[in-house]
């Protein structure tokens, strides 16, 4: 890097913090608005930050009329890979726009009007991209909820949110296995005290229902009634959409996300951090049931004239550990967005990089990874495959954008491994102790933002501002409370440690598992691991290690064992009392990639437990109970 170039991260971030109405009045410039706002920051009657509060615009338009204006109709906006189905669909700007004006205009045919919501349960189909925007084009909230949550979960956020209209799918494929939506859906509604008027549905040929034609319509039916209507003009701050984070039990929290902040934040991230502009090919292999998926397969993308994939499938068994080459080999894909258990998984098949010898992969120039922390052997495994630029980056559902990242768009800087980088401008990070003081550099803490949070991120939570702020903002005065650990080193970069609850306490000494994490996944002969504190009457909690050995690993589970606890004892010391190790196949996961490292220390500690709904496969559940009944874990104080 050039020494004049040295200050460009420092200079904008500091901007972002000390000018922030100047510095986010220029980001708005970059997205064309109905009406220019001229009040960048304010207050709303609850006290919340809200921007671009006079600005009128629609999210609609931005993601598709813009394009097809400025000359890009014909360009790919979508394009649609199902191993699963062996379907493969492209959409150009101009024919989604066309189908996403004339669903709108059926929306509107079943008195679905602005400020109205609509539930979407759907698998990774076109349809469920069409809706999403479709709702945005008349100022409908869309909930999306992740197909395949049962039907109690989804009876909880029906409640919640009131929709008007459910829009879902006969059925969803996990593999090759089929999930019948529509059953799930019937069920939920007999559970729920709201009753939506219509429900619409996508008849997939793997699931044939049928229907009433009266309340129950077909996806086409209502597309084919309806007449292509314009984009209506939305304030910035009317809500977009409704995203209920997951594993919620009881009332579910609804994050709420604006049209104004969220296409400015989206579009400034799109070339800032993802370093990714009109006219590339954008994959996030994420789920549109999840914030990946509303913002980086659907949102972002389009609002920067990229081409967005849209993949139904699995990083391998779809039809193997292949399948991520063959799509960037296939549509040229120059940025790829996922989570580090999806190259974990791909790791674990194929070690020596087999599959990928078989593609060509050049079109790529970096791939970004979040969604949980990345350990340094998966992130070094995928520099060593791929050399290219690997990003390990940070942001939760509540900010709908990255908080920490390494800006290949702004400023590229020497990675770490096992750390994000640098906070992303408009995000003040700080580390602070439980009194809420400011801790120095390598200190572990609890990671906050000092308010205002940046554009993007959640104004508060559906029809529940008190629980907003009682959630977030009540637990240090100033800050929003992020959840997670970690720390800020010497030359400024964040460490994520996990969430807060992930630190565990050993015989008075405060000890981070995800640092325990980092060094058990650097063993030779470990795939994925996780560890958990469990109880113990002598020093209050010592760790755990859950291991998956690599299919190649030919050393004893017992050798395995000996090598990781001398491995921590010399990294981290005695003090960490890490003594045991219980060795699986796989591990309990929601359907996102994260481990569900509380349900098996309450298992584990005789605490009741309930199964996640977003659990990916309730039969992990049972052969990890097994294995710990095996090693005397269950109950059992290990001193």
């Amino acid at each position: 890097m050039k020494e004049s170039e040295k200050n460009t991260y420092i200079e904008e971030y500091q901007r972002s913090l000390t000018q922030p109405e100047e510095f986010w009045k220029d980001q708005a410039n970059s997205i064309a608005w109905y009406k220019q706002p001229e009040t960048i920051q304010s207050v709303d009657e609850q006290g919340n930050t809200q921007w671009f509060q006079d600005g009128i615009l629609n999210t609609s338009y931005l993601a598709l009329d813009y394009h097809v204006e400025q000359g890009r109709g014909d360009q790919l906006a979508l394009v649609y890979d199902s191993p699963v189905t062996s379907t493969k669909k492209t959409f150009t700007y101009a024919k989604l726009r066309d189908q996403v004006a004339r669903f709108a205009g059926g929306l509107q045919r079943l008195g679905v009007e602005k400020g109205d919501t609509v539930v979407i349960y759907m698998p990774m189909i076109p349809e469920a991209v069409i809706t999403m925007l479709a709702c945005a084009r008349i100022g409908a909230i869309h909930s999306v909820v992740f197909g395949g949550f049962a039907p109690h979960e989804l009876a909880v956020r029906i409640d919640d949110a009131k929709p008007k209209v459910i829009v879902t799918a006969s059925c969803g494929i996990e593999i090759e296995r089929i999930i019948p939506y529509k059953p799930f859906v019937d069920l939920a509604l007999e559970e729920s005290q709201h009753q939506p008027s219509h429900k619409i549905i996508f008849e997939r040929p793997e699931q044939p229902v049928e229907l009433d034609y009266q309340t129950e319509l077909g996806f086409y039916q209502v597309m084919s009634t309806g007449e292509a209507i314009d984009p209506v003009p939305l304030k910035s701050t009317d809500p977009l959409y409704i995203l209920y984070t997951s594993g919620t039990t009881g009332t579910p929290k609804g994050i709420v996300r604006d049209n104004g902040g969220h296409a400015v934040a989206l579009k400034y991230s799109m070339g800032k951090v993802y370093d990714t502009n009109a006219g590339d090919v954008y994959w996030a292999a994420s789920d549109v049931g999840w914030v990946v998926g509303h913002s980086y397969i659907v949102y972002a993308p389009l609002i920067q004239g990229c081409t967005s994939i849209l993949f139904e499938g699995k990083p391998i068994k779809t039809p193997d550990a292949g399948v991520f080459w063959r799509i960037i080999e296939e549509y040229k894909v120059n940025t790829l967005f996922t989570a580090p258990t999806a190259f974990r998984a791909i790791r674990k098949e194929d070690f020596e990089g087999s599959h990928l010898k078989k593609y060509d992969i050049s079109s790529l120039r970096a791939l970004f990874l979040a969604g949980e922390r990345c350990d340094p052997a998966t992130y070094d495994w995928a520099v060593k495959m791929l050399g290219l630029p690997v990003v390990d980056h940070w942001w939760q559902t509540e900010s709908g954008w990255p908080i920490v990242a390494n800006m290949l768009g702004l400023e590229s800087f020497e990675p770490k491994a096992g750390s994000a980088t640098k906070p992303v401008p408009g995000y003040n990070v700080q580390i602070l102790d439980e009194e809420g003081s400011q801790l120095d550099h390598s200190q572990q803490g609890y990671i906050a933002i000092k308010l205002p949070l940046p554009p993007g991120c959640l104004p508060t939570l559906w029809n529940n501002d008190s629980r907003f702020k009682s959630s977030y903002l009540s637990q240090f005065p100033g800050y929003y409370a992020t959840g997670d650990g970690g720390f800020i080193d010497e030359d400024g970069y964040v460490h994520i440690m996990g969430r807060v609850d992930d630190v565990i306490n050993v015989a008075g000494h405060r000890l981070s598992t995800g640092e325990m994490e980092e060094i058990v996944s650097s063993h030779k002969t470990v795939a994925e691991c996780a560890v958990i504190g469990i109880h113990c009457d002598l020093k209050g909690e010592i760790p755990l290690g859950i291991i998956v050995p690599k299919n190649d690993s030919n050393l004893e589970p017992a050798d395995i064992e000996q090598e990781l606890i001398q491995l921590v004892r010399e990294q981290i010391g005695a003090v960490a009392c890490f003594k045991s190790i219980a060795v699986v196949q796989r591990l309990p996961k929601t359907r996102s990639g994260k481990i569900l490292r509380k349900t098996m220390r309450q298992m584990i500690n005789g605490e009741s437990y309930t199964i996640p709904s977003t659990i990916d496969d309730p039969i992990i559940l049972d052969e990890i109970w097994e294995v710990f009944e095996n090693k005397n874990l269950l109950k059992k104080e290990l001193v």
